[in-house]
């Protein structure tokens, strides 16, 4: 079992294709395959899909993976030449006319966006280098004053950060790709493109419970409705690079404080992604600012680092897991990790499950106990758990593989498939002889066991139990 409590997700692509590559991420530290429908058609994705899940069944271990979808992309039209430049201080117009653009004009085949347009509106071009601001618009049109200039060519991407566009999350494709991952099998969907509440129900009514929906915040509109994202999604993605071509970039550290911050606070997982390793695409070391990039996101309690290009196409995929667990194993060894970890945590005892939970943690962090096992249906009573984050090993005990591996992108979790219990004294089996499997615990030590009775009901946690490994005294005290 890991070492570490952070998770590390791994991007799968040109770079990482290979069933031997993936068992080799999965050894060095990844614990959750994202695959990113924005590249590759479906039939690449399903061999990525079953290459993982033949490494899960060699390894015995649940693996959890995350379809990344691309959402609406927002392009220029072409240029007479294949490109044009702007320059600073000058106009230029977008409209609606197909034929190709030059140094005054091009197309921008989005009338949703004219109809969102005001004058004093920025409008961004390929990551925000180009800059320009709305002087006057129309339904078809738009003149602009080009504040940062340069060269823009063919279909590059536009962003438009101080409006909420009229534009569903999910695009046609997006639709589609949302039902080929759910038939094939994917644990987690991040959704791209969220501005509103909305959105997330729309793709929650699409999936409908075959996987988990985790949201990408990416938009301005997204981090001013967050608290209602934040209440309709079963996870968060902080989508760093996105966020700092729509906003000031120094804005971009304090905003993922605080959406991590939310996260933890309602127990729900949150990935740090974008650019986090970014400059080991092409080297074999990262930068001393990137690494504490990474060690930052760990400080503040994200439930999972991301890797991007570093592990899908860059020249050292496993050196970029390798790195970023070695990062993280340094990071939690601090003193002052566990100190920052526990002066941020926000008590939850407003209910018996968390009550329950809270519990469990100070009990097994009071007493010496070596472990906290939960056994849940749902992963609701792990979740729980990990939303305490003790000193103290958690591990889910689950009947259900589906739970173990969306479990899997969760803080501290090691997930492990049981057979199914009818009452609890089955779960404190389970977790007795798993954590003597483990080597969490053996001899007289003991462990925390939390649950929710009935078992097969889905529900709150509602009962806690210590218990020794050793069985002979586990039996004794049953008597």
């Amino acid at each position: 079992m890991r070492q570490r409590k952070v998770k590390i997700v791994a991007t799968l692509g040109p770079a990482s294709n290979t069933y031997d590559v993936i068992r080799n991420l999965k050894q060095e530290g990844a614990d959750v395959f994202r695959l990113n429908m924005s590249h590759g058609q479906h039939a690449d994705i399903a061999k990525l899909h079953g290459a993982i899940r033949e490494v899960e069944k060699d390894l015995g271990e649940p693996i959890c993976i995350l379809a990344d979808l691309q959402g609406p992309k927002l392009r220029c039209g072409e240029f007479d030449g294949a490109e044009a430049h702007l320059q600073a201080g000058g106009e230029f117009r977008f409209d609606l006319d197909t034929r190709a653009g030059d140094d005054t004009r091009v197309c921008l085949p989005h009338p949703e966006i004219f109809r969102a347009l005001h004058p004093g509106v920025s409008i961004l071009v390929n990551d925000g280098l180009l800059r320009l601001t709305v002087l006057d618009c129309a339904a078809d049109f738009a003149r602009c004053r080009v504040d940062v200039g340069g060269r823009i060519s063919n279909r590059k991407g536009v962003n438009v950060p101080d409006v909420v566009l009229p534009l569903a999350a999910l695009s046609e494709k997006d639709r589609k790709d949302l039902e080929f991952v759910c038939e094939l099998g994917v644990d987690w969907i991040a959704l791209s493109f969220v501005q509103r509440p909305e959105d997330v129900i729309e793709a929650q009514d699409l999936v409908q419970g075959r996987a988990r929906v985790l949201s990408k915040i990416e938009k301005p509109a997204a981090v001013a409705a967050f608290q209602d994202i934040l209440t309709q999604s079963e996870g968060i993605m902080v989508a760093r690079g996105d966020l700092g071509v729509e906003l000031p970039v120094q804005q971009v550290p304090s905003i993922q404080k605080r959406l991590v911050r939310e996260c933890r606070k309602v127990g729900k997982p949150v990935i740090v992604a974008t650019q986090m390793l970014e400059s080991m695409t092409s080297a074999p070391v990262p930068t001393r600012a990137e690494v504490s990039d990474v060690a930052a996101a760990i400080y503040e309690g994200a439930d999972a680092v991301m890797l991007s290009a570093e592990s899908a196409a860059g020249d050292f995929p496993i050196e970029a897991v390798r790195t970023m667990n070695d990062v993280a194993l340094e990071t939690e060894r601090d003193a002052g990790y566990r100190q920052t970890i526990e002066a941020s945590r926000v008590p939850c005892r407003d209910t018996i499950a968390g009550a329950t939970t809270a519990a469990a943690r100070e009990i097994a962090e009071t007493t010496e106990l070596k472990a906290i096992c939960c056994y849940t249906q749902s992963g609701y009573t792990a979740q729980l758990a990990s939303r305490e984050k003790p000193r103290v090993p958690i591990i889910a005990l689950t009947p259900n593989v589906e739970t173990a591996r969306h479990l899997g992108l969760v803080w501290g979790l090691t997930c492990v498939p049981v057979a199914q219990g009818s009452r609890f004294r089955d779960a404190v089996v389970s977790a007795v002889s798993t954590a003597r499997r483990l080597g969490v615990a053996q001899g007289d030590e003991k462990i925390v066991i939390t649950a929710g009775v009935p078992l097969n009901v889905k529900g709150g946690t509602n009962i806690l139990r210590i218990a020794p490994v050793n069985e002979t005294l586990e039996a004794s005290e049953d008597q």
